[in-house]
């Protein structure tokens, strides 16, 4: 019964619909109405469509998602990230990070110069992220540079005394870089 009444009420509503649309395709007014709305739907789409706005502190979801490096794992951290010296063994040089850095500044939209940022690893070498991957490095502002480093040194310490597993670890500064910087 529920059926056929909401069949009926379908066919009903379309017939009316298609009856007021022929008969408004000579109303002036209903064109214009129809133009009207047809214009706001082209600038609702096209507003959608633009990027949405990029944080001035903190990293993009879409641009940097964070990259681990494939050869530190739970397994391999004793031999990796809590060897002293290891991080600076895999740190890119600076002529390539420089040049990513004017890059992503493009891409992130940031203002002033390339001085006012360093190039971040959004997962740091120090707790296993990738040290090349353009998905791993951001124009982190230096504002916000020393107070992140600080915290990235605590994880640290805590994977490699075991008081917190390396993707435990990961996944808390890459949620601290997205959402406050």
């Amino acid at each position: 019964m529920r059926r056929f009444r909401a069949v009926t009420l379908l066919r009903g509503a379309r017939t009316y619909i298609s009856t007021r649309v022929s008969r408004g395709a000579r109303d002036p007014l209903f064109l214009a109405c129809l133009l009207v709305c047809g214009a706001l739907l082209v600038v609702l789409v096209y507003r959608g469509s633009r990027p949405a706005a990029l944080s001035p502190d903190r990293a993009s979801w879409q641009l940097t998602p964070g990259v681990a490096n494939a050869e530190v794992t739970q397994q391999t951290i004793g031999s990796t990230i809590c060897v002293s010296g290891w991080s600076s063994s895999i740190r890119p040089d600076t002529g390539y990070t420089n040049a990513l850095k004017i890059r992503q500044m493009e891409e992130y939209r940031r203002t002033g110069g390339p001085a006012d940022y360093q190039e971040d690893h959004l997962i740091s070498l120090e707790l296993g992220g990738d040290p090349r991957d353009p998905r791993n490095l951001w124009p982190e502002p230096r504002a916000h540079a020393e107070e992140v480093d600080r915290i990235e040194n605590e994880l640290h310490d805590a994977i490699c005394t075991g008081h917190l597993t390396l993707a435990e670890g990961q996944r808390r500064i890459s949620v601290l870089k997205h959402t406050s910087g």
